[in-house]
């Protein structure tokens, strides 16, 4: 190797060095306050306890279209982590995570640019999401929807959601280039590259069914086996089934289907339906 090269590979390998010390900075400063550890009334009262969802018809309808709420029926049977969960997969979600952010770090920017330009306003959008034994984190997506669209309101909740998707924003839907800010929530340890889609915090009936199958036990991924099985147009009851089975089958042969099945899902537009949950039954009536 020539003298230049490797004062190449050298200035490489010192930028990669910096941008990742420079992530883990902000890692460090972010992480308390995404849980809301600095602001204890947002945090979660159903953390770490057992659910279930109790229907009133008295109370507002909630983000599945349910009226009720959820309850506590008892101390959570806390599931421990095998070593392939706590410390493989850990492990390759910081590497991947943090090489994503400085490799796209320039798609990151045009993205960035492209939602400011068409709509402005915050180029994220950030949501409060359930995590790991149901503890609050805050999610981080690129905004593809008009800044006059209703907050912690699931888009195939929302009438004619269509009228809402900003020109850009449908392209990163479609191409699911939104969800690329959610690298800095796995960086962070509030997500996973592979787990159940992190539910809403007002997703009661969701995150009831998943109860069922220990799926709020595991953290919330950016996808998962649900995405590659139908992605929104799954009914609540089947998504959280298939969360469960993810749970169980936990393992890096796991992982890896579910890694190349998203690809190729995205490849072809797989089940990307603004309907969302249950369109795939409603296409059959």
């Amino acid at each position: 190797m020539t003298a230049r090269r490797k004062s190449k590979a050298k200035s490489i390998a010192i930028g990669l060095g910096a941008a990742t010390g420079a992530l883990a900075l902000a890692g460090l400063l972010k992480k308390p306050s995404s849980v809301y550890r600095d602001r204890p009334s947002e945090q979660n009262p159903m953390e770490g306890k057992r659910v279930r969802f109790a229907r009133n018809d008295s109370e507002p309808v909630n983000a599945d279209g349910v009226c009720g709420h959820l309850e506590a029926v008892g101390e959570a049977d806390l599931r421990s982590s095998g070593m392939y969960e706590k410390y493989i997969k850990r492990a390759m979600d910081i590497f991947l995570s943090g090489l994503g952010m400085i490799t796209l770090s320039p798609v990151l920017g045009a993205v960035s640019l492209a939602v400011y330009l068409d709509d402005p306003g915050p180029v994220l959008f950030t949501q409060k999401r359930v995590g790991k034994d149901k503890r609050y984190f805050e999610l981080h997506k690129f905004r593809s929807m008009k800044m006059s669209t209703p907050h912690d309101v699931p888009t195939h909740k929302l009438e004619n959601p269509e009228q809402y998707i900003t020109r850009i924003g449908g392209f990163l839907r479609k191409t699911s280039l939104d969800e690329l800010p959610q690298l800095f929530d796995i960086w962070l340890g509030n997500m996973s590259i592979i787990g159940p889609r992190p539910a809403l915090w007002n997703q009661d009936v969701l995150i009831s069914e998943r109860e069922k199958y220990d799926a709020n036990s595991v953290s919330p991924g950016l996808t998962g086996l649900a995405q590659i099985s139908g992605r929104d147009e799954l009914e609540i009851e089947e998504k959280a089934r298939i969360d469960g089975e993810y749970v169980k089958s936990l393992s890096f042969d796991t992982d890896l289907k579910c890694f190349f099945g998203t690809m190729m899902a995205v490849i072809k537009h797989d089940g990307v339906v603004e309907g969302g949950t249950g369109a795939m039954d409603r296409s059959k009536e």
